[in-house]
């Protein structure tokens, strides 16, 4: 990767703004269940009014600062909980996507011949399909999904463009002067990718990883909220914007305090990767 590369990071204020947001989404989904103010699937009383389901203002309920929703449960303990829940699945699903993308963009390209258009011809079939309506398909059939099945789904449908570009970047490298040398001497094929074709490609995994992250939460939010994603009564952003997009006349806060966090943090991670494609490539 170029050296320089942190040089241009630094300069840019757009892509420092998107770290804070970054870090600040971070923190709370690894530190936010522990400094929650409550078990945020336990019920109180107090929070309701005449048993009405209606829930008061976070200055009528000194305790819970941001109120409580219908069921009388603590807003903020549900959105920390529900943001590291939300975060965990965006960051194993992502971690599964660039492996699995990088193996394959890598060993297509620097292989090249049957082994390329197989993997090929699978990418360019995996991105005919609907990506959402092919995950409510797939969660419809598996008998009692948990959170493992949904990371594993987010990060099967979402390699492939990750993949597609590490391939090309690959058929670059692999063209080079010294990685032509390090065959002529007779270096090994696994220690040429390590040592000469992926340091080269690392810049486009990293950037396209940094957004892959916003939109496997986007994507984790619109099945939560679409009810196929966290089971309830666990919380996650988008579980909690179904339930609030009930009340949205009545109580639009319960709305507006997950959409909010997700903007923000989607927000931030698009900013984080915007500046850190110009610092890894500039020209583009």
């Amino acid at each position: 990767m170029d050296p320089r590369a942190w040089t241009r990071f630094r300069k840019n204020k757009g892509a420092f703004l998107g770290l804070a947001l970054v870090a600040l989404a971070t923190l709370s989904a690894v530190a936010g269940p522990s400094l929650a103010p409550h078990d945020p699937n336990e019920q109180f009383r107090d929070t309701l009014i005449d048993g009405r389901g209606l829930p008061k203002g976070p200055l009528a309920v000194p305790d819970h600062l941001l109120g409580a929703d219908t069921l009388g449960r603590d807003e903020l303990s549900r959105l920390l909980h529900g943001g590291a829940v939300t975060m965990l699945v965006a960051f194993l699903a992502t971690a599964l996507a660039v492996s699995l993308g990088t193996l394959i963009g890598v060993t297509s390209g620097f292989f090249r011949g049957a082994l390329d258009a197989t993997f090929m011809r699978l990418v360019d079939l995996l991105l005919s399909l609907p990506f959402l309506l092919l995950a409510i398909a797939i969660k419809r059939v598996v008998a009692d999904p948990g959170l493992e099945v949904l990371v594993l789904i987010l990060a099967l449908l979402s390699w492939t463009t990750l993949a597609r570009v590490v391939r090309a970047k690959t058929l670059q490298v692999r063209e080079l002067e010294y990685v032509l040398a390090a065959r002529a001497l007779g270096m090994s094929n696994a220690r040429i990718l390590l040592r000469h074709v992926l340091p080269n490609v690392a810049g486009p995994i990293i950037v396209l990883g940094t957004t892959l992250v916003a939109q496997l939460i986007l994507f984790e939010s619109a099945l939560s909220f679409l009810g196929l994603g966290v089971e309830p009564p666990n919380a996650s952003w988008g579980s909690m914007l179904r339930e609030g997009s009930e009340l949205i006349d009545s109580a639009p806060r319960l709305l507006l305090y997950p959409a909010a966090f997700i903007v923000m943090t989607v927000f931030g991670f698009n900013l984080l990767g915007e500046g850190l494609r110009d610092a890894f490539d500039p020209k583009e």
